[in-house]
């Protein structure tokens, strides 16, 4: 990268008028280059295309895909990149930038959601979710997507994974028949009033309960087995469906990986049932 970016610096202060400009232009877009053809730079710079090639040819690329491939294959890392990318998010948010600070406060829950696959609760979730007999899950009507999704996704590591909409307003796939050893995992939100009735009514009937919430949920040490937790939103939002998926899909992904090769084998066969039913016929 550094060697195109030097090769470009030279041409700026040596090169033809034409030249002069196709650096310049390539030095500033380097990040929209892979979205360019010859074409599109000889239109905007009002240029002909042969010029840009021979350009290009002189650069040592035989056309802009052979500046592609180098920025694909020279791209630096997003690790290196993350001091730098903190630092202007930070410093952005100082400056008032609303996406800044949200983004920003992004970062730091996916920090807290990494510190908290490490401890014992985490760990005790997902053994949890894979040594129940059957999993139901909960959310509040307009969570209910995130909670399929959820649901979807245990699916490929377990049978008996159940998403309750509440839509008939009884639960009945729940308490209708009592579970032997079952688990509710909660979706909770500042919205979701009914949970800890929900989350109490689940443990009366036998079942334990997982709690996920975004909130400091002051009854969840009285109804509730485990708790994952994320800190409250600074932000002007009383809740955070950013962090809340991501806490989701990371806990789907260690119940999928801790679940081995019984989730290879249920991948492998739920790919085949969607093969097979995905575009039938209807008849």
């Amino acid at each position: 990268m550094e060697d195109l970016s030097q090769k470009l610096r030279q041409y700026i202060k040596i090169g033809t008028p034409a030249e002069r400009r196709i650096a310049k232009y390539f030095s500033e877009h380097l990040n929209e280059l892979p979205f360019e053809t010859a074409s599109s730079v000889a239109d905007r710079l009002e240029l002909s295309p042969m010029t840009v090639g021979r350009f290009l040819r002189s650069l040592g690329y035989h056309g802009l895909d052979g500046i592609k491939v180098h920025l694909k294959e020279n791209a630096p890392t997003l690790t290196s990149q993350l001091p730098n990318i903190l630092e202007q998010l930070q410093r952005d948010a100082s400056e008032g930038r609303p996406l800044a600070a949200q983004i920003a406060e992004q970062v730091e829950m996916l920090q807290h959601i990494y510190n908290l696959a490490g401890q014992p609760q985490w760990q005790e979730a997902t053994a949890t979710i894979l040594s129940s007999d059957n999993v139901f899950v909960a959310a509040h009507p307009s969570l209910a997507g995130i909670g399929r999704h959820f649901s979807d996704r245990l699916a490929f590591a377990r049978d008996q994974v159940l998403f309750l909409d509440g839509a008939n307003g009884s639960y009945i796939e729940l308490f209708g028949e009592r579970s032997k050893d079952g688990l509710l995992v909660i979706i909770d939100s500042p919205r979701f009033v009914s949970s800890r009735l929900l989350a109490r009514s689940a443990r009366r009937s036998g079942c334990k309960v997982l709690l996920v919430t975004g909130q400091f949920t002051e009854w969840a040490h009285e109804f509730a087995n485990v708790t994952l937790s994320l800190p409250p939103q600074r932000a002007n939002s009383r809740e955070n469906l950013t962090a809340m998926m991501s806490l989701l899909e990371y806990l789907a992904v260690a119940v999928i990986q801790a679940a081995g090769e019984t989730a290879e084998t249920r991948t492998r066969r739920i790919e085949e049932l969607q093969g097979m039913f995905a575009h039938a016929p209807l008849r």
